[in-house]
């Protein structure tokens, strides 16, 4: 009865204020869904029982019966068919590679790079000067942390001479150098 009474004393402007109120209460109140925690890694994660027996059912059939849902599949989702890959394809395809190899003259590498494996640690002062003076840019924090940094790439993309140079240069100073 008190709820009438209330009721009757609102107007319509604050009904209608009262009612959207309540019904976004009740919308938002049903789409809060309590969060679930993942899985922790290598563990499988749950699978919904509709997955768990759509599976059940696809191991259980026969190859034919697998062809066949295959292409119904194929026919409902609009998927291309793909292309048969011969058994013996690649096989076949790898001698003849072989042979064009052996027949095209070897090409002469032009491009080197030089690279810094390691250097002796009773000379890393001189080094960090040498690598100061030879890399352009460098100034002595620079070449520092660059030495410090080893194994690292000192410069890529250069001639043999000036790889040459460089190792030569690097060496003297006690570091190892590779020139790939």
């Amino acid at each position: 009865m008190n709820t009438v009474r209330i009721i009757k004393n609102i107007s319509f402007r604050q009904w209608r204020t009262f009612s959207r109120s309540s019904v976004i209460r009740q919308d938002v109140s049903e789409a809060i869904k309590p969060l679930t925690i993942p899985p922790p890694e290598g563990v499988d994660k749950p699978v919904s029982p509709k997955i768990e027996k759509i599976v059940a059912d696809i191991t259980n059939l026969n190859l034919l019966e697998v062809s066949e849902l295959s292409q119904v599949l194929k026919k409902r989702l609009n998927l291309p068919d793909a292309p048969a890959m011969p058994i013996g394809g690649f096989a076949m395809a790898a001698p003849a590679a072989q042979e064009e190899e052996e027949a095209a003259p070897k090409a002469v590498k032009t491009n080197f790079t030089v690279k810094m494996t390691k250097f002796d640690d009773k000379q890393k002062v001189a080094l960090i000067k040498e690598v100061k003076s030879l890399l352009e840019g460098f100034n002595l924090v620079q070449a520092k942390k660059f030495v410090e940094s080893v194994p690292t790439v000192v410069k890529a993309d250069i001639s043999k001479d000036e790889a040459e140079k460089l190792k030569e240069a690097l060496t003297k100073v006690g570091a190892v150098i590779e020139i790939e």
